[in-house]
């Protein structure tokens, strides 16, 4: 039982960093031969890891075909980022910080600056939402968590930037690093949820538009 549970975490970190990275598209199937081929493990973990997908709707089975990724809806979307924005504020609550914490938000924030380009920019801001709260007690919410940013993350792929957008984001999280200097959870709770309804409305925006 242990081995299965290890096989399937496996399998299912191999799919979302594939997610992640764009190697599965919207609408591919999941060959599970081909997976169980290229990873060595057998199908049944395999499948376990595909249901555990499924229920975090980041993958769907469908009928005659198996598991596929699909595509996000507008209303998915909103739901997704309001759950994100709950979840993190939650998340963010339960966390302390040191000064070397801080020091590690503003690097990474440094780095942000650094790019001009929505996509090109994804994995950074996604590390830093993790490093924000990467100190938090509950595991549970941090996978959760971490789920939904694999989910986000491959469906932001290839998305337009616009700079007037990319500077609100930024200005959010140095207000959300300066709150958090000044220990007031509470401002960086509320800034944090601005921000993923910043970035909620650009990408509905964008899918209007696709």
């Amino acid at each position: 039982m242990k081995e299965n549970r290890i096989l399937r975490n496996q399998i299912r970190k191999h799919l979302l960093e594939q997610i992640g990275q764009g190697k599965l598209q919207i609408g591919k199937t999941i060959n599970l031969a081909s997976l169980s081929r290229e990873t060595g493990i057998s199908v049944t973990p395999i499948r376990e890891a595909l249901s555990q997908l499924e229920q975090a709707r980041i993958i769907e089975a469908v009928p005659n075909r198996g598991f596929v990724v699909s595509k996000l809806r507008k209303d998915e979307a909103r739901n997704l980022y309001e759950t994100i924005a709950q979840l993190e504020i939650l998340a963010l609550e339960n966390t302390s910080f040191s000064e070397e914490d801080v020091t590690f938000l503003k690097r990474q924030q440094s780095r942000l600056r650094q790019y001009n380009s929505f996509s090109n920019r994804l994995t950074e801001r996604f590390e830093f939402h993790r490093l924000l709260v990467k100190n938090c007690k509950n595991l549970i919410l941090l996978q959760i968590l971490e789920d939904l940013f694999a989910r986000l993350l491959f469906y932001e792929h290839g998305f337009k930037h616009d700079i007037i957008f990319l500077e609100k984001v930024d200005s959010q999280n140095e207000a959300i690093i300066q709150a958090i200097e000044e220990d007031n959870v509470p401002t960086a709770s509320l800034i944090l949820k601005m921000n993923w309804m910043t970035i909620s409305e650009f990408i509905e925006n964008q899918i209007n538009e696709n």
